[in-house]
Protein backbone atom coordinates (compact mmCIF):
# COMPACT_ATOMS: atom_id res chain seq x y z
CA UNK A 1 0.00 0.00 0.00
CA UNK A 2 1.36 3.36 -1.36
CA UNK A 3 0.48 6.92 0.00
CA UNK A 4 1.97 9.24 -1.98
CA UNK A 5 2.55 13.20 -0.16
CA UNK A 6 4.81 16.23 -1.62
CA UNK A 7 6.86 13.90 -4.25
CA UNK A 8 7.60 11.02 -1.36
CA UNK A 9 6.50 7.80 -1.26
CA UNK A 10 5.18 5.98 2.03
CA UNK A 11 4.99 2.18 2.11
CA UNK A 12 5.25 -1.03 3.93
CA UNK A 13 7.50 -3.88 2.37
CA UNK A 14 7.43 -7.50 3.69
CA UNK A 15 10.63 -7.92 6.05
CA UNK A 16 11.62 -11.33 7.92
CA UNK A 17 10.33 -9.71 11.17
CA UNK A 18 6.71 -8.34 9.63
CA UNK A 19 6.79 -5.30 7.92
CA UNK A 20 9.49 -2.58 7.58
CA UNK A 21 8.10 1.00 6.64
CA UNK A 22 9.72 3.17 4.27
CA UNK A 23 9.94 6.75 2.46
CA UNK A 24 10.74 6.80 -0.85
CA UNK A 25 11.77 9.75 -2.73
CA UNK A 26 13.26 10.27 -7.08
CA UNK A 27 14.56 7.39 -9.40
CA UNK A 28 18.08 6.23 -10.18
CA UNK A 29 20.40 3.83 -7.93
CA UNK A 30 19.26 2.93 -4.56
CA UNK A 31 20.95 5.03 -1.51
CA UNK A 32 19.10 3.03 1.64
CA UNK A 33 19.06 5.81 4.33
CA UNK A 34 19.86 3.56 8.07
CA UNK A 35 18.60 6.08 11.00
CA UNK A 36 19.87 5.52 14.71
CA UNK A 37 18.49 5.72 17.90
CA UNK A 38 16.24 7.42 19.16
CA UNK A 39 14.79 8.86 15.67
CA UNK A 40 13.24 7.91 12.37
CA UNK A 41 12.94 7.73 8.93
CA UNK A 42 12.44 11.66 9.42
CA UNK A 43 15.72 11.83 10.45
CA UNK A 44 16.55 12.02 6.81
CA UNK A 45 14.11 14.65 6.09
CA UNK A 46 16.88 17.05 4.35
CA UNK A 47 18.65 14.30 2.51
CA UNK A 48 16.06 12.71 0.61
CA UNK A 49 14.99 16.04 -1.32
CA UNK A 50 18.81 16.90 -2.45
CA UNK A 51 19.63 12.81 -3.68
CA UNK A 52 16.44 12.35 -5.69
CA UNK A 53 17.45 15.88 -7.10
CA UNK A 54 21.04 14.14 -7.63
CA UNK A 55 19.23 11.50 -9.68
CA UNK A 56 18.95 8.47 -7.12
CA UNK A 57 16.08 6.61 -5.40
CA UNK A 58 16.45 7.66 -2.00
CA UNK A 59 14.87 5.56 0.77
CA UNK A 60 14.67 6.06 4.02
CA UNK A 61 13.59 3.43 6.49
CA UNK A 62 12.14 3.32 10.11
CA UNK A 63 14.26 0.44 11.47
CA UNK A 64 12.31 -2.66 13.41
CA UNK A 65 10.67 -1.23 16.37
CA UNK A 66 10.20 2.00 15.57
CA UNK A 67 7.54 3.99 13.90
CA UNK A 68 5.52 2.34 11.45
CA UNK A 69 7.46 -0.87 10.92
CA UNK A 70 7.09 -3.97 13.15
CA UNK A 71 8.02 -3.99 16.79
CA UNK A 72 8.37 -7.98 17.46
CA UNK A 73 7.91 -8.86 21.09
CA UNK A 74 11.17 -10.97 21.79
CA UNK A 75 13.96 -8.90 22.33
CA UNK A 76 16.74 -11.05 20.85
CA UNK A 77 14.64 -10.34 17.30
CA UNK A 78 16.74 -7.04 17.75
CA UNK A 79 20.42 -8.65 16.78
CA UNK A 80 22.35 -7.62 13.83
CA UNK A 81 21.58 -10.73 11.90
CA UNK A 82 18.33 -9.66 12.15
CA UNK A 83 18.71 -6.04 11.11
CA UNK A 84 20.70 -6.95 8.10
CA UNK A 85 18.64 -9.05 6.69
CA UNK A 86 15.50 -6.37 7.10
CA UNK A 87 17.68 -4.27 4.69
CA UNK A 88 18.16 -7.04 2.21
CA UNK A 89 14.84 -7.71 2.49
CA UNK A 90 13.64 -3.51 1.61
CA UNK A 91 15.93 -3.73 -1.39
CA UNK A 92 14.72 -6.88 -2.84
CA UNK A 93 10.73 -5.42 -2.34
CA UNK A 94 11.98 -2.70 -3.98
CA UNK A 95 12.98 -5.26 -6.75
CA UNK A 96 16.54 -3.73 -6.84
CA UNK A 97 19.61 -6.02 -6.97
CA UNK A 98 22.04 -3.54 -4.74
CA UNK A 99 22.25 -0.58 -2.95
CA UNK A 100 24.57 1.80 -1.77
CA UNK A 101 23.55 1.98 2.32
CA UNK A 102 24.23 4.94 4.64
CA UNK A 103 23.65 5.12 8.37
CA UNK A 104 23.27 7.10 11.24
CA UNK A 105 24.05 6.09 14.65
CA UNK A 106 22.76 2.89 15.61
CA UNK A 107 22.45 3.06 11.62
CA UNK A 108 25.99 3.30 10.51
CA UNK A 109 26.74 -0.15 12.72
CA UNK A 110 24.29 -1.86 10.76
CA UNK A 111 25.22 -0.31 7.93
CA UNK A 112 28.81 -1.08 8.26
CA UNK A 113 27.22 -5.07 8.74
CA UNK A 114 25.07 -4.93 5.88
CA UNK A 115 28.08 -4.22 4.08
CA UNK A 116 30.49 -6.63 5.56
CA UNK A 117 27.57 -10.05 5.81
CA UNK A 118 25.90 -9.10 2.00
CA UNK A 119 28.41 -7.65 0.60
CA UNK A 120 26.83 -8.93 -2.75
CA UNK A 121 23.56 -6.84 -1.82
CA UNK A 122 25.68 -3.65 -0.80
CA UNK A 123 28.17 -2.33 -3.00
CA UNK A 124 29.08 0.50 -0.56
CA UNK A 125 28.68 2.14 2.92
CA UNK A 126 28.62 5.55 4.43
CA UNK A 127 28.94 6.37 8.06
CA UNK A 128 27.78 9.20 9.91
CA UNK A 129 29.01 9.83 13.35
CA UNK A 130 29.86 6.21 14.40
CA UNK A 131 33.33 5.37 12.96
CA UNK A 132 33.27 1.31 12.08
CA UNK A 133 34.71 -0.82 15.02
CA UNK A 134 35.47 -4.63 14.02
CA UNK A 135 33.77 -7.13 16.35
CA UNK A 136 36.33 -7.92 18.69
CA UNK A 137 37.99 -7.44 22.34
CA UNK A 138 36.20 -8.89 25.47
CA UNK A 139 32.33 -9.27 25.93
CA UNK A 140 30.36 -5.98 25.16
CA UNK A 141 29.04 -5.30 28.85
CA UNK A 142 31.30 -6.30 30.21
CA UNK A 143 33.69 -3.04 29.18
CA UNK A 144 30.96 -1.03 29.11
CA UNK A 145 30.49 -1.95 33.26
CA UNK A 146 33.97 -0.45 33.64
CA UNK A 147 33.07 2.33 32.58
CA UNK A 148 32.54 5.40 34.39
CA UNK A 149 33.82 4.46 37.83
CA UNK A 150 31.39 5.31 40.54
CA UNK A 151 28.71 6.51 37.57
CA UNK A 152 26.96 4.27 35.39
CA UNK A 153 27.72 4.53 31.63
CA UNK A 154 24.23 5.06 29.60
CA UNK A 155 24.54 1.24 27.51
CA UNK A 156 24.69 -0.30 30.81
CA UNK A 157 21.73 1.69 31.89
CA UNK A 158 19.91 0.61 29.27
CA UNK A 159 20.41 -3.36 29.71
CA UNK A 160 17.46 -3.77 32.18
CA UNK A 161 14.07 -4.03 30.08
CA UNK A 162 11.54 -1.95 31.49
CA UNK A 163 14.11 0.62 33.65
CA UNK A 164 15.23 3.20 30.84
CA UNK A 165 11.19 2.64 29.56
CA UNK A 166 10.22 3.94 33.24
CA UNK A 167 12.43 7.09 32.64
CA UNK A 168 11.96 7.91 29.69
CA UNK A 169 7.94 7.30 28.93
CA UNK A 170 5.98 8.84 31.36
CA UNK A 171 7.63 12.23 29.20
CA UNK A 172 8.98 11.11 26.25
CA UNK A 173 8.68 14.65 24.08
CA UNK A 174 10.82 16.31 27.38
CA UNK A 175 13.03 12.92 27.58
CA UNK A 176 13.76 13.75 23.81
CA UNK A 177 14.35 17.60 23.70
CA UNK A 178 16.77 16.78 26.50
CA UNK A 179 18.59 13.98 24.94
CA UNK A 180 18.80 15.86 21.51
CA UNK A 181 19.78 18.70 23.26
CA UNK A 182 22.50 17.23 25.50
CA UNK A 183 24.34 15.62 22.07
CA UNK A 184 23.86 18.93 19.67
CA UNK A 185 27.14 21.59 19.35
CA UNK A 186 24.49 24.53 20.48
CA UNK A 187 23.09 23.19 23.37
CA UNK A 188 25.41 20.28 24.77
CA UNK A 189 26.74 20.97 28.51
CA UNK A 190 29.94 22.22 28.84
CA UNK A 191 33.05 20.19 28.66
CA UNK A 192 33.78 20.76 33.14
CA UNK A 193 29.88 19.75 33.16
CA UNK A 194 28.86 15.97 34.70
CA UNK A 195 28.82 13.91 30.96
CA UNK A 196 25.07 13.10 29.90
CA UNK A 197 26.77 9.60 28.50
CA UNK A 198 26.56 8.94 32.67
CA UNK A 199 24.44 8.24 35.35
CA UNK A 200 24.67 8.76 38.88
CA UNK A 201 23.98 5.75 41.39
CA UNK A 202 20.36 6.18 41.89
CA UNK A 203 20.16 8.72 39.16
CA UNK A 204 18.70 9.27 35.75
CA UNK A 205 19.76 9.95 32.38
CA UNK A 206 17.61 13.25 32.66
CA UNK A 207 19.34 14.30 35.72
CA UNK A 208 22.09 15.79 33.38
CA UNK A 209 20.19 17.03 30.04
CA UNK A 210 19.97 20.66 29.36
CA UNK A 211 16.22 21.90 29.74
CA UNK A 212 14.52 24.80 28.04
CA UNK A 213 16.39 25.15 24.71
CA UNK A 214 16.15 23.25 21.90
CA UNK A 215 19.02 22.76 19.37
CA UNK A 216 18.92 24.94 16.23
CA UNK A 217 18.33 22.08 14.13
CA UNK A 218 15.24 21.03 15.78
CA UNK A 219 12.44 22.41 15.49
CA UNK A 220 8.51 22.18 17.75
CA UNK A 221 7.06 20.68 14.77
CA UNK A 222 10.13 18.26 14.51
CA UNK A 223 9.98 17.56 18.31
CA UNK A 224 6.42 16.58 17.43
CA UNK A 225 7.13 14.25 14.83
CA UNK A 226 9.85 12.18 16.77
CA UNK A 227 7.34 12.46 20.20
CA UNK A 228 4.24 11.27 18.40
CA UNK A 229 6.41 8.40 16.91
CA UNK A 230 7.58 7.27 20.49
CA UNK A 231 4.33 8.09 22.19
CA UNK A 232 2.44 5.79 19.69
CA UNK A 233 5.24 2.77 19.84
CA UNK A 234 7.03 3.38 23.50
CA UNK A 235 10.63 2.89 23.59
CA UNK A 236 11.15 -0.88 23.99
CA UNK A 237 11.94 -1.92 20.33
CA UNK A 238 14.33 1.35 20.33
CA UNK A 239 16.00 0.08 23.15
CA UNK A 240 16.07 -3.63 22.45
CA UNK A 241 18.92 -3.10 19.81
CA UNK A 242 21.43 -2.10 22.82
CA UNK A 243 20.12 -5.21 24.44
CA UNK A 244 21.95 -7.03 21.59
CA UNK A 245 25.09 -6.25 22.02
CA UNK A 246 26.21 -9.67 23.46
CA UNK A 247 24.21 -11.69 20.99
CA UNK A 248 26.31 -9.74 18.12
CA UNK A 249 29.50 -10.16 19.67
CA UNK A 250 28.70 -13.93 19.37
CA UNK A 251 26.71 -13.73 16.64
CA UNK A 252 29.63 -12.36 14.60
CA UNK A 253 32.71 -14.15 16.17
CA UNK A 254 33.75 -15.61 12.59
CA UNK A 255 33.83 -12.08 11.71
CA UNK A 256 36.63 -11.22 13.90
CA UNK A 257 38.54 -8.00 13.52
CA UNK A 258 37.04 -8.16 9.62
CA UNK A 259 37.79 -5.15 7.53
CA UNK A 260 34.76 -3.74 5.35
CA UNK A 261 36.35 -3.95 1.91
CA UNK A 262 33.73 -2.02 -0.23
CA UNK A 263 34.18 1.98 -0.85
CA UNK A 264 32.98 4.15 1.92
CA UNK A 265 32.63 7.15 3.36
CA UNK A 266 32.70 8.45 6.90
CA UNK A 267 31.76 11.80 8.11
CA UNK A 268 31.99 12.35 12.00
CA UNK A 269 31.41 15.60 14.32
CA UNK A 270 34.21 17.14 15.87
CA UNK A 271 32.21 17.63 19.42
CA UNK A 272 30.52 14.35 19.17
CA UNK A 273 31.65 11.55 21.88
CA UNK A 274 31.16 9.14 19.24
CA UNK A 275 33.76 10.91 17.10
CA UNK A 276 36.56 11.82 20.10
CA UNK A 277 35.89 8.50 22.08
CA UNK A 278 36.50 6.23 18.83
CA UNK A 279 39.54 8.24 17.07
CA UNK A 280 41.43 5.18 17.59
CA UNK A 281 39.13 3.90 14.95
CA UNK A 282 39.13 6.16 12.65
CA UNK A 283 42.45 6.44 12.71
CA UNK A 284 42.41 1.98 12.40
CA UNK A 285 40.56 3.09 8.65
CA UNK A 286 43.63 1.94 6.33
CA UNK A 287 42.74 -1.25 8.16
CA UNK A 288 39.81 -1.58 8.89
CA UNK A 289 37.78 0.16 5.69
CA UNK A 290 40.50 -0.33 3.33
CA UNK A 291 37.87 0.83 0.86
CA UNK A 292 37.51 4.21 2.24
CA UNK A 293 36.87 6.97 -0.39
CA UNK A 294 36.95 10.18 2.13
CA UNK A 295 36.49 10.76 5.99
CA UNK A 296 35.32 14.14 7.28
CA UNK A 297 35.14 15.50 10.85
CA UNK A 298 33.35 18.71 10.68
CA UNK A 299 34.40 21.43 13.71
CA UNK A 300 31.82 22.69 15.57
CA UNK A 301 29.73 19.78 14.70
CA UNK A 302 27.88 17.63 17.54
CA UNK A 303 26.09 14.22 17.08
CA UNK A 304 23.05 15.09 15.00
CA UNK A 305 25.61 15.56 11.91
CA UNK A 306 22.77 15.22 8.96
CA UNK A 307 20.16 17.27 10.82
CA UNK A 308 23.07 19.82 12.42
CA UNK A 309 24.50 20.32 9.03
CA UNK A 310 22.49 19.26 6.28
CA UNK A 311 24.11 21.35 3.53
CA UNK A 312 27.31 20.15 4.11
CA UNK A 313 26.47 16.59 4.59
CA UNK A 314 24.46 16.71 1.63
CA UNK A 315 27.56 17.87 -0.65
CA UNK A 316 29.77 15.28 1.19
CA UNK A 317 27.19 12.85 0.39
CA UNK A 318 26.46 13.47 -3.33
CA UNK A 319 30.13 13.94 -4.20
CA UNK A 320 30.71 10.72 -2.85
CA UNK A 321 27.75 8.65 -4.61
CA UNK A 322 29.10 10.60 -7.89
CA UNK A 323 32.44 9.37 -7.32
CA UNK A 324 31.13 5.82 -6.98
CA UNK A 325 31.37 3.19 -9.85
CA UNK A 326 28.06 2.82 -11.05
Amino acid sequence: MAQHSSEITHRSVPSPGGRIHLVERGTGPLVLLVHGFPESWYSWRHQLPVLAAAGYRAVAIDVRGYGRSSKPAAAHAYRMLDLVEDNVAVVRALSEESAVVVGHDWGATVAAYSALLRPEVFRSVGLLSVPYTPRGGPRPTSVFARMGGDEEFYVSYFQEPGRAEAEIEPDVRGWLAGFYAALSADTMPAADAPDPHFVSRGGTLRDRFPVGRLPGWLSERDLDFYAAEFERTGLTGALNRYRNMDRDWEDLAAFDGAPVPQPSLFVGGALDASTTWLADAIRAYPDTLPGLVSSHVLDGCGHWIQQERPAEVNRILTDWLAALPR
